[in-house]
Protein backbone atom coordinates (compact mmCIF):
# COMPACT_ATOMS: atom_id res chain seq x y z
CA UNK A 1 0.00 0.00 0.00
CA UNK A 2 2.68 2.66 -1.41
CA UNK A 3 -0.03 5.43 -1.52
CA UNK A 4 -1.58 4.57 1.61
CA UNK A 5 -2.60 7.82 3.56
CA UNK A 6 -1.69 9.43 0.48
CA UNK A 7 -3.91 12.26 -1.35
CA UNK A 8 -4.10 11.97 -5.36
CA UNK A 9 -5.63 14.30 -7.50
CA UNK A 10 -6.17 12.88 -11.24
CA UNK A 11 -7.17 15.48 -13.81
CA UNK A 12 -8.93 13.67 -16.38
CA UNK A 13 -9.17 10.53 -14.25
CA UNK A 14 -12.87 8.52 -15.62
CA UNK A 15 -11.98 6.46 -18.16
CA UNK A 16 -9.45 5.05 -20.36
CA UNK A 17 -6.00 5.90 -18.91
CA UNK A 18 -6.75 8.40 -16.29
CA UNK A 19 -9.51 5.47 -15.19
CA UNK A 20 -6.59 2.84 -15.09
CA UNK A 21 -4.47 5.72 -12.95
CA UNK A 22 -7.22 6.09 -10.81
CA UNK A 23 -7.48 2.60 -10.06
CA UNK A 24 -4.11 1.73 -9.88
CA UNK A 25 -3.56 4.16 -7.12
CA UNK A 26 -6.68 3.52 -5.18
CA UNK A 27 -5.61 -0.26 -4.95
CA UNK A 28 -2.57 1.09 -3.57
CA UNK A 29 -4.15 3.23 -0.88
CA UNK A 30 -4.51 6.85 -2.28
CA UNK A 31 -7.82 8.81 -1.92
CA UNK A 32 -8.05 9.93 -5.14
CA UNK A 33 -9.84 13.34 -6.13
CA UNK A 34 -11.30 12.30 -9.55
CA UNK A 35 -12.13 15.19 -11.92
CA UNK A 36 -14.07 14.92 -15.37
CA UNK A 37 -16.10 16.87 -17.36
CA UNK A 38 -17.92 15.15 -20.40
CA UNK A 39 -17.51 11.69 -18.82
CA UNK A 40 -20.09 11.71 -16.00
CA UNK A 41 -21.48 8.37 -16.34
CA UNK A 42 -17.85 6.63 -16.34
CA UNK A 43 -17.15 9.25 -13.83
CA UNK A 44 -19.55 7.37 -11.68
CA UNK A 45 -18.81 4.05 -12.68
CA UNK A 46 -14.98 4.74 -11.84
CA UNK A 47 -15.85 6.30 -8.47
CA UNK A 48 -18.05 2.94 -7.55
CA UNK A 49 -15.32 0.32 -8.80
CA UNK A 50 -12.65 2.48 -6.76
CA UNK A 51 -15.71 2.53 -3.49
CA UNK A 52 -16.71 -0.99 -3.93
CA UNK A 53 -13.33 -2.20 -3.65
CA UNK A 54 -12.80 -0.48 -0.14
CA UNK A 55 -11.07 2.77 -1.70
CA UNK A 56 -11.84 5.94 -1.02
CA UNK A 57 -12.60 8.62 -3.95
CA UNK A 58 -14.58 11.41 -4.85
CA UNK A 59 -15.36 12.63 -9.07
CA UNK A 60 -15.77 16.65 -9.23
CA UNK A 61 -16.85 17.66 -12.51
CA UNK A 62 -14.59 20.59 -14.21
CA UNK A 63 -13.32 22.15 -17.15
CA UNK A 64 -9.41 22.41 -16.44
CA UNK A 65 -8.88 25.20 -18.97
CA UNK A 66 -11.16 27.50 -16.61
CA UNK A 67 -9.17 28.81 -13.08
CA UNK A 68 -12.45 28.61 -11.31
CA UNK A 69 -13.35 25.18 -12.39
CA UNK A 70 -9.79 24.28 -11.34
CA UNK A 71 -9.65 26.29 -7.75
CA UNK A 72 -13.27 24.39 -7.01
CA UNK A 73 -11.44 20.85 -7.73
CA UNK A 74 -8.49 21.93 -4.99
CA UNK A 75 -11.10 23.27 -2.38
CA UNK A 76 -13.44 19.90 -3.07
CA UNK A 77 -10.40 17.60 -2.43
CA UNK A 78 -9.21 19.39 0.53
CA UNK A 79 -12.84 19.76 1.91
CA UNK A 80 -12.96 15.64 1.67
CA UNK A 81 -9.43 14.55 2.28
CA UNK A 82 -7.56 17.26 4.57
CA UNK A 83 -5.13 19.53 4.29
CA UNK A 84 -2.84 18.21 1.61
CA UNK A 85 -2.05 16.99 -1.74
CA UNK A 86 0.43 14.43 -2.24
CA UNK A 87 0.07 13.90 -5.97
CA UNK A 88 -1.07 15.79 -9.19
CA UNK A 89 -1.33 13.73 -12.24
CA UNK A 90 -2.25 15.17 -15.00
CA UNK A 91 -3.96 13.45 -17.78
CA UNK A 92 -6.46 16.18 -19.01
CA UNK A 93 -5.69 16.47 -23.14
CA UNK A 94 -6.38 15.87 -26.27
CA UNK A 95 -5.87 16.64 -30.44
CA UNK A 96 -9.79 17.89 -30.90
CA UNK A 97 -9.61 17.23 -34.23
CA UNK A 98 -6.78 16.65 -37.55
CA UNK A 99 -6.85 19.54 -39.02
CA UNK A 100 -3.95 20.89 -41.51
CA UNK A 101 -2.55 24.29 -40.82
CA UNK A 102 -4.83 25.31 -43.92
CA UNK A 103 -7.98 24.28 -42.43
CA UNK A 104 -7.58 25.43 -38.71
CA UNK A 105 -7.56 28.72 -37.78
CA UNK A 106 -6.52 31.14 -34.57
CA UNK A 107 -9.65 29.82 -32.43
CA UNK A 108 -8.63 25.92 -33.15
CA UNK A 109 -5.00 26.17 -32.63
CA UNK A 110 -5.53 28.01 -29.09
CA UNK A 111 -8.05 25.03 -28.39
CA UNK A 112 -5.66 22.58 -28.35
CA UNK A 113 -2.69 24.80 -26.26
CA UNK A 114 -5.60 25.62 -23.74
CA UNK A 115 -6.15 22.20 -23.56
CA UNK A 116 -2.67 20.54 -23.19
CA UNK A 117 -0.91 23.55 -21.90
CA UNK A 118 -3.35 25.37 -20.22
CA UNK A 119 -4.84 22.89 -18.18
CA UNK A 120 -1.25 21.61 -17.34
CA UNK A 121 -0.45 24.71 -15.77
CA UNK A 122 -3.84 26.11 -13.95
CA UNK A 123 -3.82 22.68 -12.11
CA UNK A 124 0.01 22.68 -11.15
CA UNK A 125 -0.32 26.57 -10.05
CA UNK A 126 -3.50 25.46 -7.71
CA UNK A 127 -2.41 22.52 -6.42
CA UNK A 128 1.62 23.20 -5.24
CA UNK A 129 0.56 25.76 -2.40
CA UNK A 130 -0.81 22.52 -0.50
CA UNK A 131 2.02 20.23 -1.59
CA UNK A 132 4.33 19.03 0.96
CA UNK A 133 7.69 17.78 0.77
CA UNK A 134 8.25 15.09 -1.03
CA UNK A 135 4.98 15.51 -3.29
CA UNK A 136 5.28 14.66 -7.18
CA UNK A 137 3.61 15.74 -10.10
CA UNK A 138 3.19 13.38 -13.22
CA UNK A 139 2.37 15.59 -16.37
CA UNK A 140 0.82 14.10 -19.51
CA UNK A 141 3.14 14.77 -22.93
CA UNK A 142 3.47 12.20 -25.69
CA UNK A 143 5.43 10.42 -28.86
CA UNK A 144 4.15 13.43 -30.88
CA UNK A 145 6.41 15.74 -28.86
CA UNK A 146 9.21 13.59 -29.81
CA UNK A 147 8.80 13.24 -33.67
CA UNK A 148 6.09 15.84 -35.02
CA UNK A 149 2.97 13.94 -35.10
CA UNK A 150 1.18 12.23 -37.30
CA UNK A 151 -0.95 14.19 -40.07
CA UNK A 152 -2.98 17.12 -39.09
CA UNK A 153 -1.74 16.78 -35.38
CA UNK A 154 1.03 19.57 -35.80
CA UNK A 155 -0.56 21.78 -32.91
CA UNK A 156 -1.29 18.70 -30.94
CA UNK A 157 2.68 17.89 -31.19
CA UNK A 158 3.06 21.87 -30.45
CA UNK A 159 1.18 21.65 -27.33
CA UNK A 160 2.46 18.19 -25.75
CA UNK A 161 6.64 19.64 -26.46
CA UNK A 162 5.07 22.44 -24.49
CA UNK A 163 4.35 20.15 -21.45
CA UNK A 164 7.77 18.67 -22.20
CA UNK A 165 9.17 22.00 -21.49
CA UNK A 166 7.31 23.08 -18.80
CA UNK A 167 7.91 19.94 -16.86
CA UNK A 168 11.72 20.40 -16.68
CA UNK A 169 11.36 23.48 -15.95
CA UNK A 170 8.93 23.31 -13.01
CA UNK A 171 11.32 20.14 -11.64
CA UNK A 172 13.88 23.03 -11.55
CA UNK A 173 11.38 25.68 -9.72
CA UNK A 174 9.78 23.57 -7.58
CA UNK A 175 12.75 20.84 -6.71
CA UNK A 176 14.01 23.26 -3.71
CA UNK A 177 10.59 22.76 -2.26
CA UNK A 178 10.84 18.97 -2.54
CA UNK A 179 8.50 18.57 -5.53
CA UNK A 180 9.44 16.62 -8.19
CA UNK A 181 7.73 16.90 -12.10
CA UNK A 182 8.30 13.98 -14.59
CA UNK A 183 6.14 13.28 -17.47
CA UNK A 184 5.28 10.42 -19.81
CA UNK A 185 5.31 10.13 -22.94
CA UNK A 186 3.00 7.31 -24.50
CA UNK A 187 2.90 6.29 -28.06
CA UNK A 188 -0.31 4.63 -29.55
CA UNK A 189 -2.14 3.15 -26.39
CA UNK A 190 -5.23 1.35 -26.80
CA UNK A 191 -7.80 4.24 -26.01
CA UNK A 192 -10.52 6.13 -27.14
CA UNK A 193 -8.61 8.86 -28.17
CA UNK A 194 -7.17 6.23 -30.86
CA UNK A 195 -10.80 4.72 -31.62
CA UNK A 196 -11.81 8.08 -32.80
CA UNK A 197 -8.93 10.19 -34.38
CA UNK A 198 -6.97 7.11 -35.97
CA UNK A 199 -7.80 4.62 -38.38
CA UNK A 200 -7.61 1.58 -37.85
CA UNK A 201 -4.81 0.25 -40.34
CA UNK A 202 -3.14 2.97 -39.70
CA UNK A 203 -3.07 1.53 -36.00
CA UNK A 204 -2.30 -1.99 -37.24
CA UNK A 205 0.61 -0.68 -39.55
CA UNK A 206 2.05 1.39 -36.25
CA UNK A 207 1.80 -1.66 -33.98
CA UNK A 208 3.40 -4.24 -36.42
CA UNK A 209 6.24 -1.18 -36.91
CA UNK A 210 6.95 -1.23 -32.76
CA UNK A 211 9.32 -3.87 -31.69
CA UNK A 212 7.15 -5.30 -29.11
CA UNK A 213 4.26 -6.05 -31.97
CA UNK A 214 1.57 -4.17 -30.18
CA UNK A 215 -0.34 -1.48 -29.11
CA UNK A 216 0.08 -0.34 -25.36
CA UNK A 217 -2.70 -0.70 -22.88
CA UNK A 218 -4.08 1.96 -20.33
CA UNK A 219 -2.81 -0.23 -17.49
CA UNK A 220 0.73 -0.33 -18.63
CA UNK A 221 0.56 3.53 -18.14
CA UNK A 222 -1.13 3.45 -14.69
CA UNK A 223 2.05 1.40 -13.60
CA UNK A 224 4.77 3.66 -14.99
CA UNK A 225 2.44 6.48 -13.36
CA UNK A 226 2.23 4.69 -9.52
CA UNK A 227 5.71 4.52 -9.96
CA UNK A 228 6.98 8.43 -10.87
CA UNK A 229 3.96 9.37 -8.16
CA UNK A 230 5.68 7.40 -5.46
CA UNK A 231 8.78 7.35 -3.16
CA UNK A 232 10.46 4.81 -4.83
CA UNK A 233 11.49 7.09 -7.77
CA UNK A 234 12.93 9.97 -4.94
CA UNK A 235 15.66 10.85 -7.16
CA UNK A 236 14.21 11.22 -10.48
CA UNK A 237 12.51 14.79 -11.68
CA UNK A 238 12.40 16.79 -14.67
CA UNK A 239 12.29 13.27 -16.50
CA UNK A 240 9.99 12.99 -19.80
CA UNK A 241 9.90 9.36 -20.42
CA UNK A 242 8.59 7.33 -23.48
CA UNK A 243 6.37 4.45 -22.84
CA UNK A 244 5.55 3.55 -26.53
CA UNK A 245 7.12 0.04 -27.14
CA UNK A 246 10.30 0.88 -28.15
CA UNK A 247 8.31 2.26 -31.63
CA UNK A 248 10.76 5.60 -30.91
CA UNK A 249 14.08 6.46 -29.15
CA UNK A 250 14.55 10.19 -28.00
Amino acid sequence: MKFKNKVVVVSGGARDIGKAISLKLAAEGAKIAINYHGSEDKAKATLAEITNAGGQAIIVRGDMTKNADVNALVEKTLAEFGPKIDSLVNVVGGLVARKTIDEMDEGFFNQVMSLNLNSTFLTTKACTPHMPEGSSIVNFSSLAARDGGGPGASVYATSKAAVTTFTRAMAKELGPRGIRVNALCPGVISTLFHDTFSKDEVRKKIANATPLGREGAPEEVADAVAYLASDESSFITGANIDINGGLFFS
